[in-house]
């Protein structure tokens, strides 16, 4: 069964804010479901969405 988390719950697990979590939801940049007026999190999701960010090469780092 998932683990759904809350945008509270989601903000204090990557340490950020509220609002930064609710932004990035609502733009497409972190992988949430809107059930009507609220944002939920799968964490499963959300632990594979940090995993494969950290394959990204840093822009400038490693670069000729």
């Amino acid at each position: 069964m998932p683990e759904i988390m809350t945008t509270q719950e989601v903000a204090k697990y990557l340490k950020l804010h509220e609002i930064t979590i609710c932004k990035y939801a609502a733009g497409g940049k972190i992988p949430a479901i809107r059930i009507g007026r609220v944002w939920r999190y799968d964490k499963d999701v959300i632990d594979k969405w940090i995993a494969e960010g950290q394959n990204i090469p840093v822009a400038g780092k490693d670069a000729k």
